[in-house]
Formats: C-alpha cells, sequence, structure tokens
C-alpha cells in the first residue's frame, strides 16, 4: 500500500506525466534515488502499470468512434468466449470491456470516416456471434479523459 510520499510522487506524475525524475522528486519533496526506488517499486506491486504510448487516430485521419452496447443469447454457455474471440479478430475494435447488468460486453470501435464505419459494421459488426441486442452510440467529443483521482 503507497504511503503518504508515494501518494505525493503519484499526485505529481499525474499532474505532470512527462517531468523528469529530478523534478518530480524536488516537487514531491524525495532525493531522485528515493524517486526512483519508489516508482519501481510501485511499478513490481502494479500500483503504476507498464508505460504504454498511445496513439492519437485522430491525427492519423480515422475520424469516428463508436462505443457498441451488447447483449448477448447466453442460451449457448459458449457465447461469451465465441464473441469475444471474433471481436478480437476485428482489427478496428480498440478495446473490449464486460459488464454486469443488462448491457454484456462493450467494444471500442474506430474507422476513417462514416463509409469505412458502415463497411465495418456490415462486414464485421453485424456477423459477431451470439448477439440478442446491440445499441451504438457515436463519439461527439471527450470532455474528460484522466486516471485522476484525489490521493
Amino acid at each position: 500500500m503507497p504511503d503518504m510520499s508515494d501518494r505525493r510522487i503519484l499526485r505529481h506524475l499525474l499532474a505532470d506525466p512527462d517531468a523528469s525524475n529530478a523534478v518530480l522528486a524536488r516537487r514531491a519533496g524525495v532525493t531522485t534515488a528515493s524517486l526512483w526506488r519508489r516508482l519501481e517499486r510501485m511499478r513490481e506491486a502494479g500500483v503504476i502499470p507498464a508505460i504504454q504510448n498511445r496513439v492519437d487516430w485522430r491525427a492519423l485521419g480515422w475520424e469516428v468512434e463508436v462505443s457498441l452496447r451488447f447483449t448477448l443469447d447466453k442460451t449457448d454457455p459458449r457465447a461469451f468466449d465465441e464473441f469475444i474471440a471474433a471481436a478480437r479478430e476485428v482489427p478496428e475494435v480498440t478495446e473490449i470491456q464486460t459488464f454486469l447488468g443488462s448491457v454484456d460486453l462493450r467494444l471500442s470501435v474506430i474507422a476513417r470516416d462514416m463509409a469505412h464505419w458502415q463497411q465495418i459494421y456490415r462486414a464485421r459488426i453485424l456477423t459477431l456471434p451470439h448477439v440478442s441486442d446491440s445499441d451504438a452510440l457515436m463519439l461527439v467529443s471527450t470532455i474528460k479523459d484522466s486516471a485522476e483521482l484525489a490521493l
């Protein structure tokens, strides 16, 4: 469990993820060596996941983002596994999430434009197995995209 110094480091890391270790250590009130050890310990504990570079797909011309919600026909015990396996084969699916409740799964899908979205939807989404109901939400704008919580 992170102590107060770890939490202070995490607050500053979240506020400025590109800050150097020296700047981060100064802001958090610890030495650079202590910061490095604490960050390593938190990485090993899974508090800080591996660094992943994120691609801005809009900057590369992928203008359409759709969130698809699915309810599956659960009469087949393999429904979830077969649906997920098929969804993983769709290159434009960037995220797959499962839920408890009236919605079983959510897929995030990207497309270059509306014509491309229509091709993906007809050829790949409508053919996913075990779907009893679906709903599509097209992303208009992102107001907040943050993993920050009070620490």
